[in-house]
């Protein structure tokens, strides 16, 4: 499998990187105690913090809101999937618990600020590529919505577009039943490759201290 930046994506924001995480042979269950415990705490956390602090002043989210400008994307609209879930913390609107990957998908792009996805391996077909995408672009997002990804970072496979910074499709969900994992973290623009390593790995560590199973990862410009 071939994972690309389209030449669109390079033009319209030449420092976008973003790392992938491949898992193989994981188990997804129910979230452990512990995973659950960390998550509601840290929501409560940033709950209290955001009655300081507006969502607008926090840096991490303001440099994705500006990089969706660059490629053409309202991001009032149509917002990073780090800054929807940060505004439904700020209406005490806590995320639930819905099962271990998607557990530490969203716990850490809660703690890093960052759109992460994480898709079932097994439901792609061929080569990824990460584009802009157009009119004929869409797919039902796990929301149950379907969304047109024209003039967004979408990510397709041979059958399609099944990914994005915004909200992951329906298509490549990853369930209980999955045992083979893919993981888009889309880094900070702004960020060195020495950082993006370390933030690489600490998401990679932990997903398999919880799930088992093997992993490797690279960091894709």
């Amino acid at each position: 499998m071939e994972i690309v930046v389209s030449a669109a994506v390079k033009q319209a924001l030449p420092p976008f990187k973003a790392g992938v995480i491949i898992y193989n042979n994981i188990v997804v269950d129910h979230s452990p105690q512990m995973l659950k415990g960390r998550l509601q705490l840290f929501q409560e956390s940033i709950y209290f913090d955001l009655q300081d602090t507006p969502i607008a002043d926090i840096p991490e989210l303001a440099e994705w809101r500006a990089a969706f400008k660059a490629i053409g994307t309202d991001p009032s609209r149509y917002r990073p999937s780090s800054e929807s879930l940060y505004r439904r913390i700020q209406k005490q609107n806590f995320i639930p618990s819905i099962h271990s990957a998607a557990d530490v998908n969203n716990f850490f792009s809660l703690y890093y600020k960052i759109p992460i996805g994480i898709y079932d391996l097994d439901k792609l077909q061929g080569n990824i590529s990460i584009d802009i995408g157009t009119d004929r672009d869409e797919y039902i997002a796990i929301n149950g919505r379907t969304v047109n990804f024209a003039r967004k970072l979408v990510t397709k496979d041979e059958l399609g577009p099944f990914g994005s910074p915004i909200v992951d499709s329906e298509r490549t969900s990853v369930t209980q039943e999955t045992k083979n994992a893919i993981q888009f973290v889309y880094l900070l623009p702004s960020m060195k490759q020495e950082q993006c390593e370390k933030l690489v790995n600490s998401i990679q560590s932990m997903f398999i201290q919880i799930h088992g199973g093997e992993a490797f990862h690279q960091i894709i410009l």
